[in-house]
C-alpha cells in the first residue's frame, strides 16, 4: 500500500517562500496523478494543485496561480509543491494526495503558517 510522507513546512513572513516534499513509497508513484490540498484552520478542505504522471501538465487552483509551482521527480518517487509569494490566506495543512483533485491516499500532512 502506498504511503505518503510530507516535509518542509514552517513559519514564514508573508511574501516569503517554502518548498513542500512528499516522499512517496511502492513502486507505482510514477503512473499517478498527483495533487496537492490543503486544510485552513475550521475551513474545508480545498485543492491546491495537480500533475500529470509525467509531469508535463499542471493545474491549479485560481488562489494559488502564479505563485505555486507543482512539479515531480519520479525516478526519487517525490512530488514537490514550491511556494513563493506567500500570504496569510495561505495558512494551512497542506497534504498530498495519489489522485487528481486530492480525492485519493493522503499523507498526514505538514503546516505552513503565514504570519508577520
Amino acid at each position: 500500500q502506498v504511503q505518503l510522507v510530507e516535509s518542509g513546512g514552517g513559519l514564514v513572513q508573508p511574501g516569503g517562500s517554502l518548498r513542500l516534499s512528499c516522499a512517496a513509497s511502492g513502486s507505482t508513484f510514477s503512473t499517478y496523478y498527483m495533487s496537492w490540498v490543503r486544510q485552513a484552520p475550521g475551513k474545508g478542505l480545498e485543492w491546491v494543485s495537480d500533475i500529470n504522471p509525467n509531469g508535463d501538465t499542471t493545474y491549479y487552483a485560481d488562489s494559488v496561480k502564479g505563485r505555486f509551482t507543482i512539479s515531480r521527480d519520479n525516478a526519487k518517487k517525490t512530488l514537490y509543491l514550491q511556494m513563493n509569494s506567500l500570504k496569510l490566506e495561505d495558512t494551512a495543512l497542506y497534504y498530498c494526495a495519489r489522485g487528481p483533485r486530492g480525492i485519493g491516499v493522503r499523507g498526514q500532512g505538514t503546516q505552513v503558517t503565514v504570519s508577520s
